[in-house]
C-alpha cells in the first residue's frame, strides 16, 4: 500500500532523515514513534507529498508520490500536526470547501460531508465558527477533512497534542474506530496511547529506523512490558552510537 525506500532528507548540512525504508500494508494501525527532532514529522511530510526527499522513493498504491501526486494523494488522508483550519468558517463550510478541493461535487459531496461529520462526532458544532471550538473539536474537524474522499490510508501527526485527558480519550476512541475501516498511521509522543491503539510499531531515532515490528513481537523480543521502556532503550542506544561515531571522527 505504501512503500518507502531509502528516504533521506537534508536541511542544508543537517541530516534529518537517514536512509529509512518501510512497507505499510492494509488493515493495520501503525504507531510512528521517535524523540523530538528524530525526523518523524519530516518523514510523514515526505510520504504525504508535502515535502520533497533529498533521496529515495515513496509509492502509494503503486503511484509515485512525487511523479504522480494527484493519483497517490487520492489514497491518503492527512492530518498534519498543525491542521490548516479556516477559523472564520463553520466545520460544515470548511469541509465542503475541502471536499470540493478533493474533487467531490453535488450529492456525493454533501453525502460525504455529512458522513464524516457524523463519524467524527461534530454534528452538534457543525454550524459554529471553528475559532469558537475547543482544541478537541478542532482536532475532530481536522480528522474529518482527512476522511473526505474515503481514502484507504489515514495519516495522523500528533493528533492528541495539547488536548486535555478527556479529549485524549475521545480522540483515542475515534482512532480505534477508524482503524476498523482504514489503515492508520498515527504519530504520538504519548506512548501509552500508542500501545493501546496500535498493532504495528515504527520507531526512529536520530533520523534512523530503529524498530519496525508488530507490537506484541516487539515487546516479546525486547523482553519489556511497555513501549516506554523500549523507546528509551532503543533511543539511548542510537544516541550513544552516534556519539561514538562523532568521538571517533
Amino acid at each position: 500500500m505504501i512503500s518507502a525506500k531509502h528516504l533521506t532528507k537534508y536541511y542544508g548540512e543537517h541530516l534529518a532523515v537517514d536512509d529509512i525504508s518501510f512497507e505499510i500494508t492494509e488493515g493495520h494501525v501503525y504507531g510512528f514513534l521517535g524523540p523530538n527532532g528524530a525526523g518523524k514529522s519530516t518523514t510523514m511530510n515526505i510520504i504525504t507529498g508535502c515535502l520533497s526527499a533529498t533521496e529515495g522513493t515513496v509509492l502509494i498504491d503503486g503511484h509515485d508520490i512525487f511523479e504522480e501526486p494527484n493519483e497517490a494523494k487520492r489514497v491518503i488522508g492527512y492530518l498534519p500536526e498543525h491542521p490548516p483550519l479556516y477559523m472564520n468558517e463553520s466545520p460544515a463550510e470548511y469541509l465542503k470547501f475541502v471536499g470540493e478541493a478533493k474533487g467531490l461535487r453535488g450529492s456525493r459531496l454533501l453525502e460525504q460531508v455529512n458522513e464524516v461529520i457524523e463519524k467524527t462526532g461534530i454534528s452538534n458544532v457543525k454550524h459554529r465558527r471553528i475559532s469558537a471550538l475547543s482544541k478537541g473539536y478542532k482536532q475532530r474537524v481536522g480528522i474529518a477533512q482527512a476522511l473526505l474522499g474515503n481514502p484507504k490510508v489515514i495519516i495522523l501527526d500528533e493528533p492528541t497534542v495539547g488536548l486535555d485527558p478527556i479529549q485524549i480519550i475521545e480522540i483515542r476512541e475515534l482512532i480505534k474506530e477508524l482503524g476498523k475501516t482504514h489503515t492508520v498511521i498515527f504519530s504520538s509522543h504519548i506512548l501509552s496511547e500508542v500501545q493501546t491503539i496500535c498493532d504495528q510499531i515504527i520507531m526512529i531515532a536520530n533520523g534512523k529506523l530503529v524498530a519496525f515490528e508488530e507490537l506484541d513481537e516487539l515487546l516479546k523480543n525486547q523482553q519489556k512490558e511497555n513501549l516506554e521502556d523500549i523507546f528509551i532503550e532503543l533511543s539511548m542506544k542510537k544516541a550513544m552510537k552516534e556519539k561514538e561515531k562523532e568521538d571517533e571522527a
